[in-house]
């Protein structure tokens, strides 16, 4: 337990810690809600869900290349502060319309498109502020803690949206989403900043040729090459449950907002029990890599023959038990292995690995929704998961690479 929660000892951690589970608890409410909001001004097109997907993640296509540079360049928590404003006044905007009846689809598209745009600087700035907060040697503990309090508040947020969505509709959810940014800005405004780990001094970088450098680094890591490659294969193919989860509890289970919300739950269960296993361990681990991802695959391919909620419920907890178990290792040994000077750009490209096809991979999920149902859905993606495993077991195996291990001290 000690080694599981050792980064809770920085008060500055601790402070991010307690923010973000209670904002990340609101955002899963939003998120949820806002697929069902799709679902019902749509009259139960599937497509349409797999085209919000593609509105959310169309920024990490077009400007996530040069989200590690801008993050080098600037204060992270400056950064971070400035996302999540953003965020807020998204919400705010989606309360407005959803109380006062106003919404189009269209209107919803075009928030997620700005929301994902804040998005693209928002996530790999609070992997860089994790550094700045526990250090080198905690890294991967606080990297998998933050996956833990992801998926803790992806249990709770969703049952409670599935309860709000019942009795008080898609308003409240996105409204108690816009309180809860209070809690993470408080926090952020609250750190001592003479308490962050230092970083080497190095020459901000401009952005196209800091991303030619990033580009030209990780090039010439066949590790990283490897885990990037099993990122994008996982990301495009198997993990598109914004959209798939929705349909399965509308439409295949023929359910109500509880029930997708206690499906959502039961996957964030699991993928928080995958978090804390993660961060038991002392450092990022090939084998519980690719273990993570073979779980999750095999019981996505499963998913296809679940015929109701309990059998979905239950392979969706192995589903994220695997999912968090293999995105936090590979997510580490990306952090672990980058100097410092190039720590933003390496976060960056590993989530333009993991978010940069989202657009594709909505809309495939949505076609496949449509054409075959969720079966077909889960099929095609828990199949193409498998593959991506197995074919990044035998590179590393092969090869001989190992997951990277921290980089020199600086």
């Amino acid at each position: 337990m000690s080694r599981t929660f050792s980064s809770l000892r920085y008060r500055n951690y601790r402070l991010f810690f307690t923010g973000q589970l209670i904002s990340q608890t609101g955002s899963w409410m939003q998120r949820i809600a806002l697929g069902w909001y799709v679902l019902d001004l749509t009259h139960n097109d599937a497509f349409a869900v797999g085209v919000m997907a593609f509105a959310q993640f169309l920024p990490y296509t077009l400007f996530g290349l040069f989200a590690g540079v801008i993050t080098d360049r600037l204060d992270a928590r400056r950064l971070v502060l400035a996302t999540q404003v953003g965020q807020t006044i998204s919400a705010v905007v989606l309360t407005w319309l959803a109380l006062a009846h106003l919404a189009q689809p269209w209107m919803l598209y075009l928030i997620a498109f700005v929301n994902g745009t804040v998005l693209v600087l928002d996530v790999p700035s609070r992997q860089q502020l994790t550094y700045r907060m526990v250090g080198r040697e905690a890294l991967p503990n606080a990297i998998a803690l933050n996956s833990s309090l992801f998926n803790a508040s992806r249990v709770f947020g969703p049952s409670v949206a599935g309860i709000l969505l019942g009795f008080a509709g898609v308003g409240a959810c996105f409204l108690v989403n816009a309180v809860s940014f209070v809690a993470v800005l408080g926090g952020l405004l609250a750190m001592r900043t003479r308490d962050f780990f230092p970083l080497e001094q190095f020459d901000r970088p401009r952005i196209l040729a800091g991303t030619r450098e990033g580009l030209a680094y990780v090039r010439r890591q066949p590790r990283m090459l490897t885990v990037l490659a099993l990122t994008l294969v996982l990301s495009t193919f198997a993990f598109n449950f914004n959209v798939t989860l929705p349909v399965l509890a509308k439409v295949t289970l023929h359910g109500h907002g509880t029930v997708y919300g206690f499906l959502s739950a039961i996957f964030g269960a699991g993928a928080l029990v995958g978090a804390l296993v993660a961060a038991s361990r002392a450092r990022a681990s090939a084998r519980t890599m690719l273990i993570g991802a073979l779980v999750f695959t095999v019981a996505e391919t499963l998913l296809a023959f679940a015929n109701n909620e309990y059998a979905a419920g239950l392979l969706l907890f192995l589903v994220g038990a695997g999912f968090t178990a293999w995105s936090a290792n590979s997510n580490a040994s990306m952090q672990l292995a980058a100097p410092d000077r190039l720590r933003g750009r390496i976060i960056g490209l590993y989530f333009y690995a993991f978010n940069g096809t989202g657009p594709l991979g909505g809309l495939l999920a949505g076609w496949l929704c449509a054409r075959g149902g969720t079966e077909l859905a889960f099929g095609v993606a828990g199949v193409a998961g498998m593959a991506g495993a197995v074919g990044a077991a035998a590179a590393l195996r092969r090869r001989r690479i190992e997951i990277p291990r921290p980089a020199p001290a600086t």
